[in-house]
């Protein structure tokens, strides 16, 4: 038995050690958002977040998520990612949109972890592949999120 916290929620799963936590989330708790690309950590479709880190879920065995937190997409309330997705949208980001869950969940650490990127920083955090090529429209997004996390700020 695996216990742990998604999306601020404990769970239970009974199944094998080694099942790789993104199969846990999608057939096992119904959480589909968190998608399949590659199975080898290499394109960041089935990016989550593990106690605040981002990380591919494909390749990390339910096991070593035990008493841990996890986010997927499907979370409600954070700021940060809220802020993101609106993003997307007034940036028109997403083209076919399935690598676009872990994209926000990518940007989302990024921004948690340094809330004002330059280009280069956006380019180096944002590991995740988009087959439909908008890189230029996932930066400019960001930008724009941290750049309405200033006006947040200064209105409080």
């Amino acid at each position: 038995m695996h216990t742990f916290k998604l999306n601020g929620q404990p769970v239970s799963v009974d199944v094998e050690d080694d099942m790789p936590l993104l199969w846990v989330l999608r057939d096992e708790l119904g959480h589909t958002g968190t998608k399949f690309g590659c199975g080898v950590a290499a394109c960041g479709a089935c990016t989550v977040h593990i106690d605040g880190v981002a990380t591919r879920s494909c390749v990390m065995p339910v096991a070593a998520v035990s008493g841990k937190a996890v986010q997927t997409i499907e979370s409600q309330g954070d700021p940060i990612l809220s802020r993101l997705q609106a993003a997307w949208v007034s940036h028109q980001v997403p083209q076919c949109g399935y690598c676009q869950s872990g994209m926000l969940m990518a940007a989302t650490a990024l921004l948690r972890g340094n809330p004002h990127p330059t280009d280069a920083d956006i380019d180096a955090a944002m590991t995740n592949i988009c087959r439909c090529g908008t890189y230029q429209r996932v930066r400019a997004a960001i930008h724009s999120a941290a750049a309405s996390s200033n006006v947040q700020e200064k209105q409080a």
